[in-house]
């Protein structure tokens, strides 16, 4: 299958990664990825979904070469990675894993500077790197003299996400990042990381079996089948507007219409005038730029008939209930 799906151009035509006809079969005829084309545009993030067992992990590790793939070729960057040593390989790209994989008896400030040391660089440089970087993620430079098991889950993660971006790599994989934390914590974290993503605009593809995190996430979803065959690769919009087949429909579940809210947003010719409207009509104000989801849950909680919406420090115009059902129908055209 072609799974050069369309979407909002987020990089140039030359894409960071590309699957061609990669597939990988174990000894015993076991099929874990079914001749699958993929690519992922630069600064895109991409999220792999599906359920146990589809291929989705396998495909992520056969990227950086973990698992040698037995068909097809990955290119990255216009290079073919079987052409590359695989440690080399291995140091280039930024992983992150759900267990984390922290040197437990290194300090935090240590276990970051691991990758910058491993590529030569001095200790002085390695280390004002890795400060850098906790403060990036959110981790306060106090930590740094800390062990991994004096950090919560949360902060754990945090130090996963630093170690992997310490040696500046252009791509960075993902495997169930944001797994082994509970959904408060979890949410925090996605949100972190979509900011430090518009910071930083790296090449990511993050594999995850929650359709909410992939939506959310992801400027693109591929949905991977059992037998590792990939079912439909497009952005959330379309993925939740238009699935592929019973088999996507059926996964990214009955309530897909509300998950629209979440990816749909907001456009100025879903807004009503502000002429004649005073301020004690209004709900608290949004930003033109907040998701109908965001502006939903501001119409709800104060229980009013419309919102106002602002860019910047100007308001634009209101939001009513019409206006929501508006954009919903036209994100399925």
């Amino acid at each position: 299958m072609d799974a050069t799906a369309s979407g909002a151009a987020t990089a140039s035509s030359q894409p960071m990664i590309r699957l061609e006809g990669v597939g990988k079969t174990y000894p015993d005829g076991t099929v874990a990825v079914h001749e699958l084309d993929l690519d992922v545009r630069r600064g895109e993030m991409v999220c792999l979904v599906g359920p146990s067992g589809c291929g989705k992990s396998t495909t992520l590790k056969m990227i950086n070469r973990l698992i040698e793939p037995t068909t097809g070729r990955i290119i990255l960057d216009g290079t073919d990675v079987t052409e590359v040593d695989p440690v080399q390989l291995q140091r280039g790209i930024g992983y992150v894993i759900q267990q984390i994989g922290l040197f437990p008896h290194q300090t935090i400030l240590a276990n970051v500077m691991t990758v910058p040391l491993l590529y030569g660089e001095s200790r002085s440089t390695a280390k004002a790197r890795a400060l850098e970087l906790m403060e990036t993620v959110g981790l306060e430079t106090s930590y740094a003299a800390r062990y991994p098991h004096q950090l919560s889950g949360g902060q754990r993660q945090r130090v996963g996400v630093a170690r992997a971006l310490a040696a500046d790599p252009p791509v960075l994989l993902m495997d169930e990042p944001f797994g082994a934390v509970d959904p408060v914590v979890r949410a925090r974290l996605q949100d972190e990381f979509l900011r430090l993503q518009r910071d930083l605009n790296k090449t990511v593809v993050l594999v995850t079996h929650d359709i909410d995190e992939a939506v959310r996430m992801g400027d693109r979803v591929a949905v991977f089948a059992v037998g590792g065959r990939l079912a439909q690769y497009a952005t959330p919009m379309e993925l939740l507007a238009r699935p592929a087949d019973d088999f996507v429909a059926d996964f990214v579940g009955s309530t897909r219409g509300l998950r629209r809210l979440t990816v749909t947003p907001l456009r100025e010719e879903h807004l009503e005038p502000l002429d004649g409207i005073s301020g004690g009509q209004l709900g608290a104000a949004i930003d033109i730029d907040s998701s109908l989801e965001e502006a939903l849950a501001a119409l709800l909680r104060d229980d009013k008939a419309m919102i106002g919406v602002k860019r910047g420090a100007q308001f634009v115009g209101v939001l009513t209930p019409n206006g929501v059902h508006q954009a919903l129908r036209e994100s399925l055209r």
